[in-house]
């Protein structure tokens, strides 16, 4: 009876927690754009600064010599088109999907810095959507079984000590 219980909990939780999903993941994508939108700001405005001095980004970026903070600065804007390119292609993907295609593509959902900005701004609630009903009960589901079957290799690992004692 205690197992049966602990198995709806778990049902339960997957189901609740499963559910976020659909809203989670639009928070993100709403944070992934904003955060392409910023990085192809800067990205615009140094290749301006460049081509109004008749220089390439190439040709900028290897002009950028001599002290150590112009260095630093040259290391920060290589970074900056790195992440632009990265956040742009999971973007890219990601645009216009509905909430299982995201779910297809969680690898494009893993950015450390958008991931912290969507949680931080993710209010958790009971959505009533079709989409996060169905991932519900795909969490219900899962967290079910996955506690069932944690539950049966712990006690079988039980009976085969306790035959061997």
């Amino acid at each position: 009876m205690i197992l049966r219980s602990f198995i709806l909990a778990a049902s339960v939780a997957g189901a609740l927690g499963a559910a976020q999903f659909p809203a989670f993941s639009q928070q993100y994508l709403q944070r992934l754009g904003g955060a392409v939108d910023a990085l192809e700001q800067v990205i615009l405005d140094f290749d301006a600064s460049a081509a109004s001095l008749g220089l390439s980004r190439d040709e900028a970026l290897a002009q950028m010599t001599g002290s150590a903070f112009v260095q630093a600065r040259r290391k920060d804007m290589q970074q900056a088109f790195l992440r632009y390119e990265g956040l742009r292609a999971d973007l890219d993907i990601l645009e216009g999907q509905g909430p299982f295609m995201r779910a297809y593509h969680f690898a494009h959902l893993t950015d450390p810095e958008v991931a912290q900005g969507a949680w931080d701004a993710f209010e958790p609630a009971l959505p009533l959507s079709a989409d996060s009903a169905m991932f519900a009960g795909f969490g219900g589901i899962a967290g079910g079984m996955a506690t069932a079957l944690i539950a049966g290799l712990l006690r079988s690992r039980r009976r085969t000590k306790t035959l061997s004692a």
